[in-house]
């Protein structure tokens, strides 16, 4: 990889020890339950330092009934915005891992938002937000409501469809989130759906904007790819998923989805073995929408501390495989992310 492209990572998470009883998934076992700082995260990437990085959500605890009702269900989700105020504008409290220099690195941020409750609820939770957040409101780009663990129909509920329509209308982005390795392709099927419903009648500059996490999670475990009905149904979704011009791609997050054994191997070793997957990505995608994210520090569970230059040598090869010239590169790299999300460089 040349050394002067430029790296923005489009998928990170952080969050202070402070804050670690905010978050729906974390128990003391959980090896992700303590503190993961910019510090921390300048660390893990200190091989390639990236210029930016673009901040997830990072499914804070909520109630949407309350929310619907007067908004003391958005509590956690606020203050995760709280968080993300202080590292861009520079205002660290004591101990919580960042510094005023470092607010520039954050290129983006995508808090949560309640997009079941309708678009009504909506508004009222984005104009909290935008108090919240100050005078770090350009920094939010789009929101996310975390579908993967969601019963089927979630997303295809008319109030989550307004929702959807809302936010383009706004110029945000909805940052997409499923998984098909562990809840099959059911999931698959109702985002294409949801798509189509959500830009059904609604004029192009005011269609959302999909940006689809981890490539869907796809079964990495799949031996043979050629007999597999899951493959070939993940297969089937991405290259209808592409058609829509307003979908982008992140490359992130296959370590989730590997078998253990597989996460132990050289990153040329674990290439190899995502061929079939990569390959599929880059033909429905192509370069200009497809996307370089890390996933820190999930990326880590199972692979340790090096796994961030592990996850960044396979995109590398995935460059060099398909044989991206240097523009091509410098999309995957950060241009797309910066192109999909409407961040000026």
């Amino acid at each position: 990889m040349a050394a002067d492209i430029p790296i923005i990572d489009s998928h990170i998470h952080l969050y202070p020890e402070s804050e670690l009883s905010t978050l729906a998934w974390c128990s003391p076992e959980n090896p992700l339950a303590k503190q993961h700082s910019v510090d921390e995260y300048k660390a893990a990437s200190s091989s390639s330092p990236p210029q930016g990085f673009i901040f997830i959500e990072t499914d804070r605890k909520n109630d949407l009934d309350a929310g619907v009702k007067d908004g003391s269900g958005w509590t956690s989700p606020l203050m995760e915005v709280s968080w993300l105020k202080r590292i861009v504008t520079g205002q660290p409290k004591p101990g919580e891992g960042h510094a005023k220099e470092d607010g520039s690195l954050c290129a983006a941020y995508i808090p949560w938002a309640p997009l079941p409750s309708g678009s009504s609820a909506m508004e009222k939770y984005i104009q909290l937000v935008k108090k919240e957040a100050g005078e770090s409101w350009p920094k939010i780009r789009g929101f996310r409501y975390l579908l993967q663990d969601k019963p089927n129909g979630t997303m295809l509920q008319q109030d989550f469809i307004e929702s959807l329509r809302l936010l383009g209308r706004m110029g945000f982005v909805f940052e997409l989130g499923v998984d098909q390795h562990r809840r099959g392709r059911t999931q698959l099927e109702e985002v294409v759906e949801m798509i189509d419903r959500a830009h059904d009648g609604v004029p192009e500059d005011e269609k959302v904007v999909f940006i689809i996490n981890h490539m869907c999670k796809p079964d990495l475990e799949v031996y043979n790819t050629h007999t597999s009905t899951s493959f070939i149904a993940w297969r089937t979704a991405m290259f209808t998923l592409s058609k829509c011009s307003r979908t982008y791609m992140k490359v992130s997050g296959g370590f989730s989805e590997m078998p253990a054994s597989l996460k132990e191997r050289t990153p040329e070793e674990i290439f190899d073995a995502l061929v079939p997957w990569l390959t599929i990505i880059v033909a429905a995608f192509g370069a200009d929408r497809i996307m370089f994210g890390s996933d820190w520090p999930v990326c880590t569970v199972g692979v340790g501390d090096g796994a961030w230059e592990k996850w960044k040598k396979i995109i590398e090869r995935l460059c060099w495989m398909a044989s991206f010239d240097d523009e091509q590169k410098k999309m995957i790299w950060g241009g797309t992310a910066l192109k999909a999300y409407g961040i000026k460089p």
